[in-house]
């Protein structure tokens, strides 16, 4: 993975900055700090910064096809790239190095755009076609690799992340009102949206073309659920666990091509835990290294289960104790690296785990994320498996409003995810400020569908949920602030083996009485655990990583954090009631009103965050 950047002008004639294009390529080098490329011509100019992983001497970008009509850089990896190279070379195409992503141009050649459909891998490419004078951009299909685009003066301007667009001068720097109601309505933002007016996210399972007709984003692939699983009974588990099995190993071996080492993240859970089991059984003989995060907090500390499974694994281990002050001294960089304001505290935690993978000289590791939305894994799944799920309000005018907005979220009125939102509209009237409540109508975020509804209808329950998961929490926000952003930030690509191309396809088609039964959540990913785990941790329940929230750092009595929550720095800025979060700071210090972590938003959180944002990408206060 890297760091892409560009400039496209529709009109070849007109000229584009390439010193503004290398500025761009210039704020990634978090990203890429081993090499840097670029490539310029009538109309484009194209910057890429390297961090090095396959074909070390000959991989760097940009990448051309045999008489360079064809130009290609992307941020990323293939991992089917040798299948493709060897039917690419059988119809004649010629290769100059052995990097995985130069099958790109090679592919765009023979497909055109209906390449990405090939592509299993975690990427986020730019191909521009000198024939056609066209500009492709493609985000791989669960969205692990982030790219942002906008336009300026009839240009479009792109990156991997939103700070090298900011680094373009005719981009100007505006709060997105949608984006901060979207991430204090739901998980996170949600893609195209992001926390910067007029800058806009690629959707995962996305191309964007541009060319003389005009911008296109098209939809390649999605999260499809068949609708006669609904209706699927009890089936027998065994070829389940089986194929699943193969299909989790053979992810994990692709994941482990790389020409430098490649580390496992182990949390003490299920999932990464068995990811790291699979990579032994790929690698027999291999000692990899492995890396952990504990708390001093017995209550959130997961070191006990950590260190059985790394002596199960037998890797060379290393670990950090956060400290709850490390939140603090962390935090601005966790909002940098997010480019969006947090709810949580734990992605400081992650940056930390980054830093230390770092230290040791790694720039791959292995991450069990994704397991919870694909093999139903929170809470909400298995209530939903017994029934039991919370409806809300069930009686009264307030029953018939929340049914009608659910049926406009998620077009199905008995689907209920995380929260009553007609009750949590009025909270969030309350907490902005009296001028920005008043026109909350136009960047409400439960006023137009959160998902697809055509993916919700007549699916079952846990499909729906994690079709939900997948569009609201996942992309945006776990993969993203507390994925890509914070591995990249120092210069680490994370790798996710369950969000595989090949394991998502068969996924779909497990009856969803397999994925969540006996009240146990993800019982068929244990039932593959159990052949490689110890009983313990493949029976272990979700244990969710938390972190400690505003209500330490108030108690801490931090001067910024005071400033940050000033009535008169609040007015100023005009976005969030003073009286409002000055009750929520007492109720808080007062030990009162605390936010659970799993199921409570950390308003406080958010509000503080959000002021280090505005100061770290110097937005304006609201007039």
């Amino acid at each position: 993975m890297c760091g892409i950047a560009g400039i496209f002008n529709a009109d070849r004639t007109r000229s584009v900055d390439g010193t503004a294009c290398a500025a761009m390529a210039a704020t990634l080098r978090h990203r890429g700090p081993d090499d840097a490329g670029r490539f310029t011509a009538p109309g484009v100019a194209l910057g890429f910064t390297r961090l090095s992983i396959i074909d070390l001497g000959g991989g760097n970008q940009p990448h051309s096809n045999e008489d360079a009509s064809v130009v290609s850089v992307c941020n990323g990896e293939i991992y089917n790239h040798k299948a493709l190279r060897a039917q690419l070379a059988a119809h004649g195409h010629r290769f100059r190095s052995q990097c995985d992503v130069e099958v790109l141009v090679h592919l765009y050649e023979q497909d055109g755009t209906a390449l990405a459909n090939r592509l299993n891998g975690q990427f986020a490419f730019a191909i521009y076609d000198s024939t056609r004078h066209r500009l492709i951009l493609g985000r791989d299909q669960t969205g692990i690799a982030p790219l942002f685009y906008t336009q300026v003066r009839g240009a479009l301007v792109f990156g991997s992340e939103i700070k090298a667009l900011l680094a373009h001068p005719g981009v100007e720097r505006r709060v997105n009102l949608r984006g901060l109601d979207q991430i204090l309505t739901f998980p996170g933002l949600r893609s195209p949206t992001t926390m910067f007016e007029g800058i806009h996210a690629l959707p995962p399972g996305h191309l964007l073309v541009a060319d003389a007709s005009g911008i296109a984003v098209t939809q390649y692939w999605d999260l499809v659920y068949s609708k006669a699983a609904a209706t699927t009974g009890a089936s027998d588990p065994a070829p389940y666990v089986d194929r699943l099995e193969a299909i989790l190993l053979a992810s994990v071996e692709r994941r482990l091509q790389a020409d430098v080492p490649v580390g496992l993240y182990i949390s003490g859970g299920l999932d990464s835990s068995l990811i790291g089991a699979l990579a032994k059984h790929a690698a027999p003989g291999h000692r990899f290294e492995s890396f952990s995060i504990t708390f001093p907090d017995a209550a959130i500390d997961e070191r006990a289960q950590q260190r059985r499974m790394v002596a199960d694994l037998g890797t060379r281990h290393h670990e950090i104790e956060f400290s709850p002050d490390d939140i603090a001294r962390r935090l601005r960089d966790a909002v940098i690296a997010a480019e969006a304001p947090l709810k949580e505290s734990y992605n400081t935690c992650s940056l930390a785990l980054s830093a230390l993978v770092r230290e040791t000289g790694h720039k791959v590791v292995l991450t069990g994320e994704g397991a919870d939305e694909l093999f139903g894994g929170y809470v909400g799944y298995r209530l939903d498996a017994a029934g039991g799920s919370p409806r809300g309000v069930t009686d009264g005018i307030e029953a018939l409003l929340e049914e009608e907005l659910r049926a406009e979220l998620w077009g199905d009125p008995d689907f209920f995810y995380e929260r009553d939102y007609c009750l949590f509209r009025d909270a969030k009237v309350g907490l902005y400020a009296p001028t920005l409540a008043a026109g909350l109508a136009a960047f409400d975020a439960t006023r137009e569908p959160a998902v697809d509804h055509h993916r919700m209808v007549g699916r079952a329950k846990l499909h729906q949920r994690s079709y939900a998961d997948f569009k609201l929490r996942m992309a945006d926000h776990l993969l993203a602030d507390h994925g890509d952003r914070v591995a990249y930030a120092h210069s680490v690509e994370a790798r996710y083996p369950f969000l595989d191309a090949e394991l998502i396809d068969f996924v779909r088609t497990i009856p969803p009485g397999l994925l969540v039964r006996d009240n146990s959540e993800k019982w068929l990913l244990r039932q593959v655990a159990a052949r490689y785990l110890p009983p313990e941790l493949a029976r272990r329940e979700k244990f969710g990583f938390v972190a400690p929230g505003a209500a330490y750092l108030l108690q801490q009595k931090i001067d910024w954090v005071e400033d940050l929550l000033s009535p008169d720095r609040l007015r100023r800025q005009n976005y969030f009631d003073a009286d409002a979060v000055q009750r929520l700071r007492a109720q808080q210090l007062s030990g009162g009103a605390r936010p659970n972590a799993t199921f409570d938003t950390d308003v406080l959180m958010l509000v503080l965050t959000f002021g280090l944002f505005l100061d770290a990408f110097g937005l304006p206060d609201r007039s």
